[in-house]
């Protein structure tokens, strides 16, 4: 595991389907998830549990966040 700038241990990566511009990264820990965006990396970091990540995921999935 890594080090980052917010103390807490993980490895950094984003979608192999993402462009160059736009992107966020992610790193799964045991308990948490975190996102940041990748051209800002020392910026802020969303931090969720796995449960709100799960759920947060499933909602993208059944479209819950679709724009009308």
């Amino acid at each position: 595991m890594t080090e980052h700038a917010h103390g807490m241990p993980g490895r950094w990566r984003k979608s192999s389907k993402s462009a160059t511009t736009g992107c966020v990264e992610v790193s799964v820990t045991s308990s948490r998830v975190r996102v940041r965006d990748s051209k800002n990396p020392d910026g802020a970091v969303l931090e969720f549990t796995r449960h709100e990540w799960e759920a947060f995921l499933a909602g993208v999935s059944l479209g819950e966040f679709r724009m009308p």
